[in-house]
């Protein structure tokens, strides 16, 4: 029997992938002469912190006023993008009336995302989070944290909960944060493939079933025996 679950939010509760590539590649261009390949965005910005993505554009580890610089710089443009296309910034088909499931029977939950706070201030506005989730218990990018693949966010996040991360479920989308469940210990693994194939998933070992959304849900408490 699993205690509770961890979602991570971009790609998984939020179908913004597509934004932070845009986002990114444009602002790649800004840092270097050519923009992100789909090849880097899988291996160097999905689940990562600012700092990695930035250090990586560079070539170099970057000092910390230089990291806050770009990173709001990026992220402000990305922001921009959501506003601009509120019709598709929605949560992910059939996120809400899954959350009201575990609101209703008193499951516990939490994020677990390295979105940086500005961002994370912008979802729990824009998608009146508070109804489902302790934004105390929010665990995002605040300085302190390893990036995905580290396993400390989803080790932070199940203590939130106050559950040993071996009786977590974990939602993720990012092969560096299903990596980092893995890493942390996470009793089950489950795969959103908002954007990626089922075949990137499927040769992942430690990724216990793939979804395409949460209309998927249906049955997932059966087969998680949550």
């Amino acid at each position: 029997m699993y205690k509770g679950i961890i979602f991570d939010f971009n790609g998984t509760l939020f179908f913004d992938s597509e934004k932070h590539l845009e986002a990114w590649r444009e602002f790649s261009k800004r840092i270097r002469p050519y923009p992100f390949t789909d090849e880097e965005m899988r291996e160097h910005m999905f689940g990562r912190t600012n700092e990695d993505i930035i250090s990586y554009l560079l070539g170099r580890k970057p000092d910390a006023e230089l990291v806050e610089k770009l990173g709001q710089e990026k992220e402000a443009v990305y922001r921009e993008m959501c506003r601009k296309d509120m019709i598709h910034t929605v949560l992910a088909p059939g996120a809400a009336e899954f959350l009201d499931f575990l609101k209703e029977n008193d499951i516990p939950r939490t994020i677990a995302t390295m979105s940086d706070k500005s961002n994370v201030d912008f979802y729990i506005e824009t998608f009146k989070l508070e109804k489902w989730f302790d934004v105390n218990k929010i665990v995002y990018d605040d300085g302190t944290l390893p990036g995905k693949p580290a396993p400390d966010i989803y080790i932070k996040a199940s203590k939130n909960l106050g559950i040993a991360v071996k009786d977590c479920v974990v939602v993720e989308d990012a092969l560096s944060g299903l990596e980092s469940a893995h890493k942390a210990g996470a009793g089950m693994i489950i795969a959103m493939a908002s954007m990626e194939s089922d075949d990137l998933y499927k040769k992942i070992p430690y990724v216990d079933k793939i979804i395409h959304d949460f209309r998927e849900a249906e049955g997932l408490f059966e087969y998680c025996k949550i």
